[in-house]
């Protein structure tokens, strides 16, 4: 392997675990403070359909760096739309809002 190839390869992998360790803090935040109020359904749906496209993607092209960072960023980002889901539903109930059960 060439030395620019392996710079390329290091970059990719570090920006691969950049980008997947960037949800952990804001999982936290919302495991913590209850409430994921402030985050856009919206915007985790798209992004979590496109982490899966990614992931499709690397299994499709054997690429084991694409398939495992997108397999962890995708679990992230699921578990902060549960959390979403889960508390904002919680939310509605408390105001005497409709949830989506009634």
């Amino acid at each position: 392997m060439s030395t620019a190839s392996a710079l390329i390869n290091t970059a990719g992998s570090l920006a691969a675990f950049c980008t997947t360790v960037s949800f952990v803090p804001q999982l936290v935040r919302v495991w913590r403070l209850k409430s994921a109020r402030d985050i856009s359904l919206t915007m985790f749906l798209v992004f979590s359909l496109g982490v899966f496209l990614w992931l499709v993607y690397g299994l499709a092209i054997h690429s084991w760096p694409v398939t495992v960072a997108n397999a962890v960023t995708l679990a992230l980002s699921l578990a902060i739309l549960f959390l979403k889901l889960r508390y904002d539903r919680r939310d509605r109930a408390a105001r005497g809002a409709p949830t989506l059960s009634r």
